[in-house]
């Protein structure tokens, strides 16, 4: 694959995904936080504070799953319904530098609407004198960061070879049943059914664990998981991206156009 292509082809994604407004989101985060700190005094006892981190970490978590997801699973379709696939593919640009240049692009919008809320949510939790831990809140996201880069490749997976609604719908049941795998499996070794065991098991091998990069939990309190941990989880999301990604790219290269 050629770098300068990909790099070509992801920052075009980044402008493109820019342009449709996605900015938006930001603004409707900024609307809800300052709702929080407006209302949260009024209806909690005392614990306010804590809530607001919960709900400051909760909001950019979902928000990006929307864009990752939505955006994700249409950037493929998009060219193919536009047509313009037919105009890249005869050009000396591969099926699969496409893919990674469309994901790459993605995740680097993703990057700035993540690093723009979670600046804004510093902020606000600094104006409002809430204490927290800066370093394992900006963990915490960062690897809300790496569980939507791979959402996102999930989501292009699904795009590859299904209509923008379905693939939609896959994803998030991928999002859903990723982030409760750990208890399903827990859920079946109690059931001591054969057959559910198995197929759980199946699925939480196939299925990637999303639940391995919230850290939102914990990290309110300012307590992080150990450095190997966190470095496991790191090349965990890596291999898991470049498999999605290295799938889309041969689903992608048996399409017809």
């Amino acid at each position: 694959m050629n770098l300068i292509r990909i790099w070509i082809i992801a920052s075009n994604g980044f402008r493109e995904v820019i342009r449709d407004r996605i900015l938006y989101v930001i603004g409707f985060f900024a609307v809800v936080l300052a709702l929080s700190l407006r209302l949260l005094p009024e209806i909690s006892v005392g614990a306010d504070g804590k809530i607001f981190l919960d709900v400051g970490l909760g909001l950019t978590s979902f928000l990006g799953a929307i864009v990752a997801i939505f955006v994700g699973t249409a950037l493929i379709n998009k060219e193919i319904e536009k047509r313009t696939v037919l105009i890249l593919i005869p050009k000396p640009i591969s099926r699969a530098e496409l893919i990674v240049g469309k994901h790459l692009g993605l995740c680097g919008v993703l990057a700035v609407v993540i690093t723009i809320m979670t600046v804004l949510y510093l902020g606000a939790l600094t104006w409002a004198n809430i204490t927290f831990s800066p370093v394992s809140l900006i963990v915490s996201q960062f690897y809300l960061l790496l569980e939507l880069a791979v959402l996102t490749a999930v989501a292009i997976t699904f795009g590859v070879f299904t209509s923008s609604i379905l693939a939609t719908l896959l994803s998030f049941g991928i999002y859903i049943i990723g982030h409760l795998s750990n208890d399903l499996l827990e859920l079946a070794k109690l059931s001591k059914n054969p057959s559910i065991t198995a197929l759980t098991e199946s699925i939480y091998l196939v299925v990637p664990n999303l639940e391995r990069f919230n850290l939102k939990n914990t990290a309110v309190y300012g307590i992080l998981p150990s450095s190997s941990e966190l470095l496991i989880n790191l090349v965990y999301g890596i291999v898991y991206i470049v498999l999605l990604l290295t799938v889309s790219s041969f689903i992608f290269s048996r399409r017809q156009f």
